[in-house]
């Protein structure tokens, strides 16, 4: 099974930390539902309020695909604009088992 690893790198706006957490906790909530989704785990950064990482792995590309067209991640992509300052996002394929 080819897996797609997902680790994105949120920064939020300085004082917006709060509301950026309660929009990922959301997101997170609602993508661990999906079907293809084999993880999705929010961290949050100890030293600095406003910096996300998110770590994803999903079954396959259809499942990422889906994923990216889901109304919880459109409506998370719309509300955190207002919040996030950059937005790192890598696709990552498995080396090894």
């Amino acid at each position: 099974m080819e897996t797609i690893t997902i680790v994105a790198l949120l920064k939020g706006r300085e004082g917006y930390a709060a509301q950026l957490r309660e929009v990922l906790l959301k997101l997170a909530a609602s993508s661990r539902s999906e079907e293809g989704c084999l993880t999705y785990v929010l961290h949050e950064s100890r030293s600095c309020p406003e910096q996300f990482v998110l770590y994803e792995v999903w079954k396959n590309e259809a499942a990422l695909a889906g994923h990216l067209d889901a109304s919880h991640y459109r409506a998370y992509r719309r509300a955190a604009k207002t919040f996030i300052d950059r937005r790192d996002v890598y696709r990552l394929n498995t080396l090894s088992n």
